[in-house]
């Protein structure tokens, strides 16, 4: 009937437990992050400080705008020109205005006109923090050349006065604000005059003098122009500053001076054109002279001579008809400016003059017809009114020309001018203090599942049991207390005795009965080895732990620290050891005084001969045969297998070996390689027990069972799919 029993146990025992997988969902990642909220609500705590630094630390910066208006269909007085106008007003498209604007045509003048090439930038990291730093604007600078390697200071003595420090720490110079000051140094002299002063008295800038293009570089940095809209004409620019007067000041010396250049390019334009026409008007008007005289010379050798009505009628004609061709010339040398030669509206006026050639022909052969004196004449004056047209025309052009030089306005206005704006554009706080937390959080959530892969070891009981052919007697869960064998060693009590209802106490029984009823050994004197794999697995809590489960229980149990290298729990100066080396009698070293009235402790002791030494012999064994019937249970704990040897030499002498695995750190093959270590050894039952095991979602309490005897909780029972 008893074997029926035990079989039935047996087969109880080896029902498979839930299911494990090395893959992690989403539920159980959430479950991780949630067990690690402590740390991750610290790493937040500590992004939200980290962001409040940064926010405080940084200056403010004050921003302004400017609206600027492209006229592609250029000015005023361009268009009042008419053919002429057209030929100079050349559209410009808004990124080539752009690219003006940040140009060093333009810049450069900025930067001269606001004296950008001179700073006095505050010091001081209380102040700055605090938002109180000074303010000191200037005019100009000039620090020697030698000496603008070294470290110059200004400080204020009062709101009106200021004191110059040199490299050497030395005062210079004392200065008042709004006047230029002068002073001797290393064979040169140093300038500075300060325009605006606002700070405290104490309080220190630094001096530093930048080049032209540092400057320029700096300003075009912080410049940004960009067309409001597609093809929109209209150019917003903006201009970050920590002074909110500088930002609007440097905008609009920005926008006037390109307004200004704008409008003196263009009059550029007209005056080049007008200089040309200038320098040709005197040979044209000494050619219309001269063919004015060649006509009143003949007509006073040959006497006057009246035309008759065909001939004026003829001459006016001809003379309308070179008019004609000759502003089709300037609309095709206009036309020709914006497109080539093959474009219809070119092909158009090249038609139109041929027209216009054809028919001038056709009336040079009438002229054929008349009598030659009416023919020279009629040539002569049809050469006078050509002179005299072009003369005219130049004259209009110039008088025009000097119209758009005394009044062009460009193509370019200002639509908005820059404002003070008193509120800060940047630092902004609040976007700066939650990207600290957000960043903050994930490098805490980075951290916490790095350290999961750090010790991505084996965490299913089912692999271990198919692998290795050993049975997992229990899962004892992570308990978030790291100082129990601390309290055990301070006050003789372990964690089932103080927290018996808790899961954890509930495993560290579920051991027991798995080791009493599971296993074919002797239950009146059994002695129980407890062992681990790798340090910091959990043996010396487990076994503890377990020595007081059974003594709980009404066995007369006999805890021996047998881990002499690292003692696990140190009460007395005498042990193990000392009745290993005979100093002393097993009765005179063990410990009878605990909590429990039915454990005794052997301490590890200490020794001056090596572990090796004192377990090699007969004197373990013989030490186990003598005190083996005085004892119902006796829990022997062992140093690490893979650090030393003690616990393969201890093996023989026992009855069980419980190896203690840590949930997540060991590799499937150390686990393999030790267990077919121990097996070389001896040949007695063993078995594995699960420390440190982490909360699994979906089970009740931690995985929803205890040991081998079905699904067991607090008040709650775990239902099957099959209920």
């Amino acid at each position: 009937m008893e074997e029926k029993e035990e079989k039935k146990i047996v087969s109880q025992a080896t029902i498979p437990l839930p299911s494990d997988s090395n893959t992690i969902t989403l539920l159980e990642a959430m479950q991780i992050l949630w067990e690690k909220k402590f740390t991750l609500l610290l790493f937040i705590l500590v992004g939200g400080v980290i962001g409040y630094s940064i926010a405080n630390w940084q200056r403010p910066q004050y921003t302004s705008d400017i609206l600027l208006q492209i006229d592609a269909k250029g000015g005023n007085a361009t268009k009042a020109m008419g053919e002429m106008g057209s030929i100079l007003d050349v559209a410009s498209p808004a990124d080539a205005e752009i690219e003006l604007i940040k140009s060093r045509m333009v810049l450069s003048y900025v930067v001269e006109a606001e004296h950008l090439c001179f700073n006095a930038t505050p010091v001081g990291a209380v102040d700055r923090f605090t938002h109180k730093e000074g303010r000191m604007d200037l005019d100009s600078l000039y620090i020697p050349a030698l000496a603008r390697a070294g470290k110059w200071m200004a400080r204020t003595v009062d709101e009106n006065t200021y004191e110059v420090i040199s490299p050497e720490e030395q005062v210079i110079l004392k200065g008042k604000v709004g006047t230029m000051f002068r002073a001797a140094y290393a064979g040169d002299t140093l300038d500075i005059h300060v325009s605006k002063m606002l700070a405290m008295p104490g309080q220190e800038f630094i001096l530093s003098q930048s080049g032209l293009l540092g400057a320029i570089a700096a300003l075009k940095g912080g410049l940004k122009v960009a067309e409001k809209g597609k093809k929109s004409g209209i150019i917003e620019a903006s201009f970050n500053h920590r002074y909110p007067d500088r930002a609007a000041s440097i905008l609009n010396t920005v926008a006037k001076t390109y307004l200004r250049q704008n409008v003196e390019m263009r009059s550029a334009e007209a005056a080049k054109t007008l200089e040309f026409l200038e320098k040709q008007l005197p040979g044209v008007k000494a050619k219309l002279d001269s063919v004015e005289k060649i006509l009143a010379d003949y007509r006073h050798s040959i006497g006057s001579v009246d035309m008759t009505g065909e001939t004026s009628a003829h001459l006016n004609k001809e003379s309308t008809i070179q008019s004609q061709i000759l502003e089709l010339e300037q609309q095709k040398q206009a036309a020709m400016r914006l497109f080539k030669e093959e474009h219809p509206s070119v092909q158009t006026l090249i038609r139109q003059q041929n027209r216009l050639r054809a028919e001038l022909g056709k009336l040079k052969k009438n002229a054929e017809k008349m009598p030659l004196t009416q023919q020279e004449v009629a040539r002569l004056k049809e050469d006078v009114a050509v002179n005299n047209e072009i003369y005219t025309t130049m004259l209009n052009n110039i008088q025009q020309l000097r119209v758009v030089r005394a009044g062009e306005v460009g193509n370019v206005r200002i639509v908005d001018f820059a404002q003070i704006n008193g509120a800060p554009s940047k630092p902004k706080k609040m976007n700066i203090i939650i990207c600290s937390v957000a960043a903050s959080f994930m490098l805490g959530v980075l951290l916490v599942f790095l350290l999961r892969m750090m010790h991505n070891g084996v965490r299913s009981v089912t692999d271990i049991e198919r692998e290795t052919n050993t049975s997992v007697l229990a899962r004892v869960p992570e308990n978030s207390d790291t100082n129990l064998n601390y309290k055990f060693k301070k006050t003789r009590q372990t964690h089932v005795q103080t927290n018996p209802d808790d899961p954890l106490s509930e495993s560290i029984r579920s051991i027991l009965t798995a080791i009493d009823f599971s296993f074919n050994i002797n239950k009146e004197h059994q002695v129980i080895m407890v062992t681990g794999i790798t340090p910091r697995a959990g043996k010396s809590f487990i076994s503890t732990n377990l020595a007081a489960t059974f003594a709980m229980v009404g066995k007369k149990t006999l805890y021996i620290d047998a881990d002499m290298r690292k003692a696990s729990c140190r009460f007395t100066k005498v042990g193990l050891a000392d009745v290993l080396m005979g100093k002393v009698a097993f009765e005179n070293a063990k410990i009878t005084s605990t909590s429990l009235p039915n454990l005794d402790i052997l301490e590890s002791g200490k020794f001056t001969l090596s572990a090796f030494e004192l377990l090699r012999g007969d004197m373990l064994k013989n030490l186990l045969d003598k005190i083996r019937p005085q004892y119902d249970t006796i829990i022997i704990d062992t140093p690490p297998m893979n650090m030393v040897t003690d616990a393969y030499m201890i093996c023989p002498l026992i009855d069980f070996a419980l190896v203690v695995l840590h949930y997540g750190r060991h590799s499937m093959d150390s686990i393999k390689e030790s267990i077919q270590t121990l097996e070389r050894y001896c040949d007695k039952p063993k078995a594995f027990v699960l420390n440190h095991s982490e909360h699994r979602h979906g089970y009740y309490g931690y995985y929803g069972y205890y040991g081998y005897y079905g699904y067991y909780g607090y008040g709650y029972a775990h239902k099957s799919k099959n209920d």
